[in-house]
């Protein structure tokens, strides 16, 4: 899956707006939309809310999440414990991308919100690389990464699947291959 297709799932999960404009229900094929009244928060999916925002016809409220003080205890949790911490959101990085570079007018203390999702991200690469250099030496047949998200699992797996697969292929060429032997009956 390409990064593209992990943030077009990400526009579906909904975000709060305040629109500053009237209009009933939108029937899509999703589910219906509204109504729509001015000053009247509304949940919406992320496009629709990114599509409304860059026309000027509403306000975005950030997810409850995107707060700096919630954002640093879950960047210190991720630093303090060994395993991956579940985070606040699917598409917390996603979402953090989407929403900062198309409403950070928005959204308060955009720049340290931003720098605070960056470093969670980083800690949870290295953690997650650190797993793999240790599945690979240890020569384990599977593993169990529990509360990685999907941008995570794509970031790192077409790297460790090509690992594992030339791990493979070394591995057999090293054996001594059984079809060479005869078989004396």
């Amino acid at each position: 899956m390409e990064p593209a297709e992990v943030e077009f799932l990400a526009e579906k999960e909904l975000v709060t707006i305040v629109p500053n404009f009237s209009l009933d229900r939108i029937h899509l094929i999703g589910g219906d939309l509204g109504p729509f009244n001015p000053g009247l928060p509304v949940e919406v999916p992320v496009w629709l809310a990114i599509n409304l925002k860059q026309r000027q016809k509403c306000r975005l409220i950030p997810p409850e999440w995107m707060d700096v003080g919630k954002l640093e205890e879950i960047r210190d949790q991720e630093r303090k414990e060994d395993t991956f911490t579940p985070m606040p959101s699917p598409y917390y990085m996603e979402l953090t991308k989407l929403l900062l570079n198309y409403a950070s007018d928005n959204i308060p203390r955009a720049d340290e919100i931003r720098t605070l999702v960056k470093d969670t991200w980083d800690t949870r690469m290295a953690k997650l690389r650190l797993s793999a250099d240790s599945f690979v030496r240890q020569q384990e047949v599977h593993a169990k990464l529990d509360n990685l998200t999907l941008m995570e699992i794509n970031t790192a797996g077409t790297f460790l699947t090509q690992a594992l697969d030339h791990m493979y292929k070394l591995r057999t060429n090293l054996q001594p291959g059984e079809s060479s032997h005869s078989q004396d009956f």
